[in-house]
């Protein structure tokens, strides 16, 4: 058995906070070492709290600490493309949250800095490695749902008006925050990639896309409804549905505990209910797996094909307002 990897965390977010620094605490094959601020005294209280071996007054010293194996990216997404750059050349393996970056030009430089540097590098989508996401790519393979003809997804909640993500210039709008959820369950359903997308948007006064609705049509015809939304009440659900019968996730990519999946056919309607997991956790190991195997193991992805497509929404959203404005 691989000795357990070293993480060190890039910032004091709320989701390290909340969901990766207990899973890392609770996996035995991570453990973590260091933490790093911009702000000492949060370091230190951070490393405090969760008895963290080390706390960082910057982020080029964790970068450069020689004891930690692999750095964990939580930072707001204007700096993911620096950061995983700094800890590939450093030889840190890299999990950086989603999306991995801006654009796609930025993240197809981050993928080619952690293949240089021969280091792993994997996108936080932690949704795909709850159990019952297993569970439903059994039953569509296995012709349960007969076949696939629609994934959909809504995604919202109401966002404080002074958060950075909605500012434009840091990567801002709800596509790169809710939107590339729907966009990743879609693009995992079906195993390919769009080849017609429709979308259009609503936004704020800062240029961020506010609230978004996408059509993507994927080979087969198959049917991706998608929609996000920082101005509307909460809302997280997946569905999957095919000829034969539907799955819908409750909690969408944040299940409960104690999950569930409703199997809708002729017949009439299952749940099929799971023991706990935690997703965080199963992220971790396989992120730790896939440095021990030297190569990224699925259901983790490293976020450039993904960003491609949330690049193509954007252009047709942006095609959209063009024409509307010469048509005027």
């Amino acid at each position: 058995m691989a000795p357990p990897v070293s993480f060190g965390i890039l910032g004091c977010a709320r989701i390290a906070r909340l969901s990766v620094i207990p899973a890392l605490q609770k996996s035995p094959t991570a453990r973590l070492r260091g933490i790093a601020s911009r702000n000492p005294a949060t370091a230190r209280n951070w490393a405090d709290e969760f008895q963290i071996h080390t706390a960082h007054s910057s982020y080029e010293a964790l970068v450069a600490d020689p004891s930690i194996d692999a750095v964990y990216i939580p930072l707001p997404n204007e700096l993911h493309r620096p950061w995983a750059l700094a800890a590939a050349a450093a030889g840190k393996h890299v999990l950086c949250e989603k999306p991995l970056a801006r654009d796609a030009a930025e993240a197809a430089e981050i993928v080619e800095g952690c293949r240089r540097h021969n280091v792993v590098l994997m996108e936080a989508f932690m949704w795909r490695h709850h159990p019952r996401v297993a569970h439903a790519q059994a039953m569509l393979a296995g012709g349960q749902l007969g076949a696939l003809r629609q994934v959909k997804m809504d995604f919202s909640f109401d966002i404080e008006r002074t958060d950075w993500r909605l500012e434009a210039r840091r990567g801002g709008g709800t596509l790169f925050d809710l939107g590339c959820y729907g966009i990743n369950a879609a693009r995992l359903f079906t195993a390919v990639e769009p080849q017609e997308i429709f979308a259009r948007a609503h936004f704020y006064e800062t240029g961020v896309d506010m609230t978004i609705g996408m059509l993507l049509r994927f080979p087969g015809d198959v049917v991706a409804l998608l929609d996000a939304s920082f101005e509307s009440p909460d809302r997280n659900r997946i569905e999957i549905v095919g000829t034969r019968g539907s799955l819908e996730f409750p909690g969408g990519v944040l299940p409960p505990p104690e999950s569930e999946l409703i199997y809708r056919h002729a017949g009439g309607v299952e749940t099929i209910r799971f023991v706990v997991a935690d997703q965080y956790v199963g992220q971790i190991e396989c992120f730790c797996a896939s440095i021990a195997a030297g190569r990224l193991l699925p259901p983790a992805e490293d976020g450039l094909a993904n960003m491609w497509v949330l690049n193509a929404v954007l252009d047709a959203v942006a095609q959209q307002r063009r024409a509307t404005k010469n048509s005027k």
